[in-house]
């Protein structure tokens, strides 16, 4: 079953077009990588889901046209967006920014058997627990972030590079928590990332965008044993 699909979909700030044509899908409990060089339009294209662009196209979740719909109406959905950036409340501790991304929930019980097992898989936020998010590294926060958004019981998690600006070993104990998140939860992703070794730790499969254009899409292991790829993305 197809949880989100993306069909010609392009967008524009202003005057200036972004996206051309991107297409994608993101199956029911999987998860999707999108993979392209700076300017390829990948952050873009997480915005165009969220309702943050103005877009053309078709963007359909749970068989719902979503396109045109405001940020917190695609978030009420079950889209959760975790962006560039992090984007944390840093006068607030850390439990309170994961209680924020829980406000719309009513289920308290399980509000609270989340936050355990959030400062559970990353051990790091369980030690600062009580301590303002602007407090914690650039990992941390970038931990914080992946977290709180999960507190809203998502149904998709899309990810804006979770590796950026962290060192090789932070980005590496990051990803293993994702990928172990994605495994524990069974919820479906997509992530947007220029480390394609990273990526494919944790998705199924990926798109490749050049110049606001999805032009090639394929599982991991297809991805991995094409030679442009290896060498754009992988280093090989």
């Amino acid at each position: 079953m197809t949880l989100l699909e993306l069909v010609d979909v392009t967008a524009s700030y202003g005057r200036v077009q972004v996206l051309e044509g991107v297409s994608l899908s993101v199956p029911d409990g999987g998860a999707v990588g999108i993979l392209g060089a700076n300017g390829a339009g990948k952050t873009t294209t997480l915005r165009a889901i969220s309702g943050v662009v103005r877009t053309g196209g078709t963007i359909r979740f749970q068989d719902k046209d979503i396109r045109g719909l405001r940020p917190e109406q695609v978030a009420a959905l079950g889209i959760a967006h975790v962006p560039e950036g992090r984007g944390t409340l840093g006068n607030l501790t850390v439990r309170e920014n994961l209680m924020v991304g829980a406000y719309l929930r009513k289920d308290k019980k399980k509000v609270t058997q989340d936050v355990d097992y959030l400062i559970e898989l990353f051990p790091n936020l369980k030690r600062r627990i009580g301590q303002p998010a602007s407090a914690l590294s650039g990992g941390e926060q970038q931990m914080l972030a992946v977290s709180r958004a999960f507190m809203a019981s998502p149904t998709l998690l899309i990810l804006d590079e979770p590796s950026l600006g962290l060192a090789p070993s932070t980005a590496r104990d990051v990803y293993d928590a994702i990928s172990r998140l994605r495994a524990e939860s069974g919820i479906s992703m997509l992530v947007v990332e220029q480390n394609a070794t990273l990526a494919f730790s944790v998705v199924d499969s990926a798109v490749v965008l050049e110049t606001g254009r999805s032009v090639l899409t394929g599982t991991t292991e297809e991805l991995r044993g094409d030679d442009a790829i290896r060498k754009a993305y992988l280093g090989a």
